[in-house]
């Protein structure tokens, strides 16, 4: 029997390493039992998992990761990576550490490799969740959160810190007064929003892209077909015989970027990690540098009157 695949590994600029290819844990229609999702994945051979404290993934990942080291799948915590977020209810310089805290209680765990500033955004509310009242949308402090991040950091509970959902001018500023760069910028990218600004800026400063939705979280409500059912990949992946998925993140990893896919699935969790030992031509590059750009995720439900953001513009910066 073969044994779990193995994923490369890219080095931050914190000095630790981080697989290319992680596992995200948030879906709206969350299976059962998340912490057999969660063991079968690290069986598999994944090493990076995602999550969020409004994901409601983090209790079940860590009783996952305690009962794959009881199995012997892995043999100490050292063996995954973990990425969490810092959620725009706690998006407050006082609130950082302390959130930061739960997030490790939770997970039952001493310390994250990769804590991010979810959104540049805060919300005066101290419930988790997704949607939350136009009058809630609060600007953020993001030098005093920054500066919180930085003393997680330096207090040995986070290993390295970045940023979520950053666009190039709000990721330039911060870079303008951070004392410790960021190692990471997650956010949206993908065959259909390829990012080149942004990722010119991050490699100009060897921060690391991570993409979220790379397969343009299909199956959510505010998911899109536009990768899944794109005709230049269907035709790619029928010619050299993989699935559509597969040249979607092939060509991710090309551009020497990180990303996160979520799929519950056995198969496709599976799939998905076979992307490394083959390699797109340049003729099919080309094809899938003529495929039509568009952001898939607005953010509309941060857009208010009253609010640090009153359209899609000043959000992105332009970047739409």
């Amino acid at each position: 029997m073969a044994g779990p695949a193995t994923t490369p590994y890219v080095t931050l600029n914190s000095g630790h390493n981080m697989p290319v290819l992680g596992l995200g844990t948030f879906a709206l229609c969350q299976p059962p039992d998340l912490v057999s999702v969660f063991v079968q994945a690290i069986k598999l051979g994944y090493r990076h998992f995602d999550t969020s404290p409004v994901y409601g993934s983090e209790r079940p990942l860590g009783f996952a990761i305690a009962e794959a080291i009881r199995r012997g799948l892995i043999q100490s915590r050292d063996e995954v990576f973990i990425t969490s977020k810092l959620w725009c209810t706690d998006a407050d310089p006082e609130l950082v550490l302390p959130a930061l805290q739960n997030s490790l209680s939770d997970l039952g765990l001493e310390y994250l490799d990769l804590y991010l500033v979810h959104w540049p955004i805060r919300v005066n509310s101290g419930e988790y969740k997704v949607m939350y009242g136009k009058e809630d949308l609060l600007p953020i402090d993001m030098r005093g959160v920054w500066k919180a991040m930085e003393e997680c950091h330096s207090l040995g509970l986070v290993r390295s810190i970045g940023v979520s959902n950053l666009s190039t001018k709000k990721l330039s500023d911060l870079l303008s007064y951070c004392t410790i760069p960021p190692a990471v910028n997650q956010v949206e990218m993908s065959v259909t929003w390829s990012q080149p600004k942004l990722t010119e800026l991050c490699k100009k400063h060897g921060i690391y892209i991570t993409a979220w939705g790379p397969l343009g979280t299909y199956g959510e409500i505010w998911g899109s077909n536009l990768i899944m059912e794109n005709p230049t990949l269907e035709y790619i992946a029928s010619i050299r015989g993989k699935t559509v998925a597969q040249v979607a993140l092939r060509w991710l990893y090309k551009q020497k970027v990180t990303m996160i896919v979520k799929s519950f699935n056995k198969e496709r969790m599976k799939e998905n990690l076979q992307i490394f030992d083959w390699k797109l031509t340049k003729e099919e590059v080309k094809l899938i540098a003529k495929i039509p750009q568009q952001r898939r995720y607005q953010g509309n439900e941060f857009m208010s009157p009253s609010g640090p953001y009153k359209t899609i513009d000043e959000l992105w910066d332009g970047e739409i």
